[in-house]
């Protein structure tokens, strides 16, 4: 079964064409090196929860708005050797700077996962 690498981030709505533009210089360098498939969606339709929401998860704040996005994988060996080949590409050196990134990493959700079902 396939292994998929999950994220939800929160992102200055200013900085969204920044973010765009690290998105798609990295789901590149993701492919390349293995990656089946790579994916970044912008809030269209998420509202704040009573106990939990993806807003909520984040800490959004006024200015912001949240990020979810996957990268898929064979399995999670495939991943382990695509992550370890990513995170050695120099073309990413750029993007690792907190302080050079369009988002607060601190509230950053990632996590890999076993894909469960396949419809």
């Amino acid at each position: 079964m396939q292994y998929v690498d999950g994220f939800v981030l929160p992102v200055p709505k200013e900085n969204l064409p920044a973010y765009r533009r690290m998105a798609q210089k990295a789901g590149k360098i993701w492919k390349e090196h293995g990656a089946l498939a790579y994916l970044e969606c912008v809030a269209d339709d998420v509202k704040p929860g009573k106990l939990t929401s993806f807003p909520q998860s984040v800490k959004l704040k006024a200015d912001e708005t949240v990020v979810f996005a996957w990268i898929v994988f064979k399995s999670r060996a495939h991943r382990d050797s695509v992550n370890a080949k990513v995170m050695k590409d120099p073309r990413l050196e750029d993007m690792m700077d907190p302080k050079s990134m369009p988002f607060d990493g601190k509230r950053m959700i990632y996590g890999g996962f076993k894909v469960m079902v396949v419809a």
